[in-house]
């Protein structure tokens, strides 16, 4: 290693380590300061906005104890119970028999861990609602072929939710959340000044049935919160055959006097925990996130393998969706009402075994204050399929993340259409990706035929290229060597980038099928030779050691790829490149394939698959090429060009035309 080197690898550990210092640093300070905000709240008893601000500042640092306290003692002196889970463990308790146990109250004073409360006093805390704040936790379930839905009377909201075709990569059920890890509910005041939230009250479900089944019509059910006679709030579900989106219909009926006079809007809170559901974790964190349709307007959210700890959007527009998007599914609120406005964060949590991201959002809807008011939404529950997600017309596709502008046309217009049309009559997805790709390479050929061409040329002016560097060996003398070989190329018609450029033609092709793949979820779960899941990497041997940007173990067919393209570069490069003119470009030539299979190491099986192949497929175009270009005719057809003059190019002709008109005349050489 040189000393440019050593110095370019330590200037990088030293801007790694600043980067760490500063994003600990900026970490400590956020949870300080909402640690001492939630603080003076819970001071003041205003414990429904203590409650939030604490939730915030966990969600800073996850594994601080102190926050998580806090929430538990405020919810015993409301007589309420605390829902967030513990991620140091592999998956919160999800038993429905014992979380029935745990969520009854009767009114005695004190027993146990449990505050119980007399009627009086949940009225003084509840209002109107204070029927409410007492209750037995029942479930109830609702599913068609698709999915399954389990449901709660605690706060009126899905429990879990299993897509049944799917499953985790470890082989179990499939659930985009589960349990009292979510939280989903309305906040608002009512005119007495009673903050209410809505999540932690008993809803009335107006049905006897436990479980209904989706077969041939949609099927519904509703949940009431009741807050006296004829006042109410009404969630009312329903789910059709086939289909993974779950209709909710909102209504507040004879509350207008019951509710803040002065309430504009109604605050949604939404909160989960996304659990892990592919083997690659790193991949699968990089592709989860938050996104949201601004109204009328376009989607965004997230970015692609965002390195930020903590993401935050504050959005003071109008919204027509948020999702809690994952790399493969994805779970989405819609409404027919856009929202007014919203704050949405994704934490990492990397502390937790079970989940990989922390999700919030609070959503503003519009409130009139009428004595009956109703909201349609919509909830899907399922896979990013670009199929499946474009027929709802909401740019819900937009979740499938196919890159930008030129890139996401090709994928969307050219290789999903291709794909899909292959699938129709190929079972095997290996051999699907095999017969895309030599459509695709067949395609290109032209572009590849034509770059062999030049690299043809180039060898054949080689040794007349050395002479020149014979003739100027001094490094004083490089510009007169670079002048000399460029008049050689200008004279015989040869562009030392014409193999290069059809080559660049080809990259928009290369970066759309690096976007393809890993976001493709009919790849998951689907086997070819090795490889048990081409969504993900193919490992064939695990390593005792997480080896920085490499991994902890080693996919075969990222080797294969990396072998396949340093031989097949080694072939077709011309010698020249290799030589005095350009010392350094061979190794970086070799570098770039390296690079390469440390950061694929983790990526789609069916994505390092496919570049071996189009290696391969390309290594054989070229010997179908040699067949075709004499390079003994090529040398000739050069060498007749010297003796012919200099052709201008017409952007010359029309500049020496110009200067003629204005009587210029170029001096002439002795």
């Amino acid at each position: 290693m040189d000393r440019n080197t050593i110095i370019g690898i330590l200037l990088i550990g030293v801007i790694f380590i600043g980067y760490s210092y500063y994003n600990n640093n900026k970490l400590d300070k956020a949870y300080d300061k909402e640690i001492s905000y939630a603080d003076s709240l819970f001071i003041a008893e205003d414990y429904a906005q203590a409650i939030l601000a604490y939730r915030k500042a966990q969600s800073f640092k996850p594994r601080e104890q102190y926050p998580q306290t806090q929430i538990s003692e405020i919810n015993q002196t409301m007589g309420l119970y605390d829902n967030s889970p513990d991620l140091n463990t592999q998956s919160p308790d999800t038993t429905q028999e014992q979380d029935k146990k745990e969520n009854i109250s009767t009114d005695v004073s004190l027993e146990g861990n449990k505050t119980y409360q007399s009627d009086k006093e949940r009225e003084s805390q509840y209002g109107a609602f204070y029927k409410a704040s007492i209750g037995e936790e029942k479930f109830i379930t609702l599913e068609n072929n698709l999915v399954k839905l389990v449901f709660t009377n605690k706060g009126g909201k899905l429990y879990s939710a299993e897509l049944k075709e799917f499953q985790t990569h470890d082989t179990l059920p499939l659930l985009l959340f589960e349990g009292d890890s979510t939280v989903f509910g309305f906040q608002f005041f009512t005119v007495d000044n009673h903050p209410i939230e809505t999540n932690n009250l008993f809803f009335t479900i107006e049905t006897e049935k436990q479980t209904m089944l989706v077969e041939d019509q949609p099927v519904s059910f509703a949940m009431r919160l009741e807050a006296g006679d004829g006042k109410y709030i009404e969630y009312t579900y329903s789910l059709k055959p086939d289909e993974y989106m779950l209709d909710f219909d909102l209504k507040i009926v004879g509350l207008k006097e019951t509710l803040a006079r002065n309430l504009s809007a109604l605050d949604l809170s939404w909160e989960m925990y996304m659990p892990q559901q592919e083997k690659g974790r790193i991949n699968e964190n990089n592709y989860a996130g938050i996104k949201f349709k601004y109204y009328q307007d376009e989607v965004d959210g997230s970015g692609i393998r965002a390195n930020k700890d903590i993401e935050e959007f504050d959005v003071s527009t109008k919204l027509e969706w948020l999702a809690y998007k994952d790399q493969f599914f994805s779970t989405v609120l819609i409404s027919d009402e856009p929202f007014l406005n919203g704050w949405v964060q994704s934490t990492k949590t990397e502390e937790s075994e079970r989940y990989i991201r922390f999700l919030q959002a609070k959503l503003s809807m519009s409130y009139k204050g009428d004595s009956d008011e109703a909201y349609k939404m919509h909830i899907y529950l399922g896979p990013n399929n670009f199929k499946l997600l474009k027929k709802y017309n909401l740019d819900l596709e937009k979740l499938v993340f196919l890159g930008k502008n030129v890139i996401r046309i090709i994928n969307e217009f050219v290789i999903i259409q291709l794909f899909n049309w292959l699938n129709g009559f190929i079972g095997n997805y290996g051999l699907i990706i095999l017969v895309l790709t030599v459509i695709i390479k067949m395609a290109l050929f032209p572009l590849t035929f034509k770059s062999y061409q030049s690299q043809a040329k180039m060898r054949v002016l080689k040794p007349q290229v050395d002479a020149i560097n014979d003739k100027f060996p001094k490094k004083e003398d490089a510009m007169k060597k670079q002048q000399a070989t460029m008049a050689l190329y200008k004279k015989v018609g040869v562009s030392p980038v014409g193999g290069c450029l059809p080559m660049m033609l080809q990259m928009p092709i290369l970066f759309a099928m690096f976007r393809f793949f890993p976001t493709s979820i009919e790849l998951r779960q689907e086997s070819f030779l090795w490889a048990h899941d081409l969504s993900t990497y193919d490992s064939i041997l695990s390593l005792p050691w997480d080896l920085p940007m490499y991994g902890d173990h080693v996919s075969l067919f990222t080797l294969l790829m990396t072998v396949s393209t340093i031989l097949t570069m080694k072939i077709n490069t011309p010698a020249q490149t290799g030589g005095a003119q350009m010392p350094g470009m061979k190794g970086m030539m070799y570098m770039m394939p390296v690079m390469f299979m440390l950061i694929l190491n983790n990526f789609s099986a069916g994505l390092t698959y496919y570049y071996f192949l189009a290696n391969l497929i390309t290594f054989a175009q070229n010997m179908i090429s040699k067949q075709f270009v004499n390079e003994e005719a090529v040398l000739k057809k050069l060498d007749a060009k010297k003796s012919k003059p200099v052709q201008k190019s017409k952007w010359q002709q029309r500049l020496e035309s110009a200067a003629k008109q204005k009587g210029y005349k170029p001096s002439k050489k002795k």
